[in-house]
């Protein structure tokens, strides 16, 4: 019933100007703190990280499926959500109008589509991981220790340590806030009018930002930043001297469930050299 919107200019000063330096202040910054901290830390190794040739399982088949169906989708719909922030300002002047308008239009398609498979994959990775990511004492001794990255020495760690369980909880409560103010606008004026849908779209682009940013840091730890880290999503099974560098106290949780240690497998030893 109105024919101008006045609140529309805020949003659009808000879209146009503040948003992409946020986003490029925060994302960028994350990079550039993560390469000086790698500089300064270098990678960190286990200690005496000569593998010991025993396996322990750490993720099974459904965690490592669960884990990386979300993590597919959560990277697409980063890379499109940013096309949204800085595509016209840096994909269309090097690929011209057209060719980004499809671009943009697929990505809108990849962004609308992939949101349900991440939405479902938050949820089962809430279902599964809940029970170790419940913060307890622990947490603050491995938090006052450094956890690791400062210095060589690894604090008493379970399944989860308390950076773990910070990325749980993030994913968690920033997925939450994503699929509700996502489905807020893939359903227009369903429940909240175009003032509503504009703020749903604030809050959705600043929670995506620090979301996309905190996990940078994620990938960074269990990439680059760890060795032996990408083994437990990889193939589930990580080195036992890594597991008890990182884990021991799960690692002695899961040998004690029975004597012989089922969890354990023994690799063909290398040869001498």
């Amino acid at each position: 019933a109105n024919l101008i919107q006045p609140q529309g200019r805020e949003y659009q000063s808000f879209r146009e100007h503040y948003l992409p330096w946020i986003g490029a202040a925060f994302i960028l910054g994350m990079i550039a703190a993560l390469g000086a901290f790698f500089l300064w830390r270098g990678r960190i190794l286990t200690a005496h990280s000569q593998e010991s040739g025993r396996k322990i399982l750490r993720f099974n088949t459904f965690e490592r499926f669960t884990h990386w169906m979300t993590a597919v989708c959560f990277i697409i719909l980063s890379l499109s959500g940013l096309n949204y922030i800085f595509g016209k300002r840096l994909l269309m002047p090097l690929i011209g109008p057209e060719a980004f308008g499809a671009l943009a239009q697929w990505a809108k398609y990849s962004h609308v589509y992939l949101a349900w498979p991440f939405m479902f994959g938050v949820a089962m990775m809430f279902v599964v991981w809940i029970k170790d990511n419940i913060p307890n004492r622990l947490d603050w001794a491995w938090i006052k220790a450094g956890g690791g990255f400062i210095g060589n020495k690894h604090p008493h760690a379970a399944r989860f340590n308390a950076g773990q369980k910070g990325v749980f909880w993030m994913v968690a409560g920033f997925g939450v806030a994503m699929s509700v103010t996502g489905l807020m606008m893939l359903f227009p004026f369903a429940l909240v009018d175009i003032n509503g849908m504009q703020v749903m779209q604030v809050i959705h682009s600043l929670i995506g930002i620090a979301f996309i940013t905190g996990i940078l840091a994620h990938i960074y730890i269990g990439t680059l930043g760890m060795k032996g880290a990408y083994d437990a999503m990889g193939s589930g099974q990580v080195d036992l001297a890594w597991a008890r560098a990182h884990h021991d106290l799960w690692v002695e949780q899961e040998q004690a469930k029975t004597a012989s240690g089922p969890q354990l497998s023994r690799r063909h030893p290398a040869a001498a050299e």
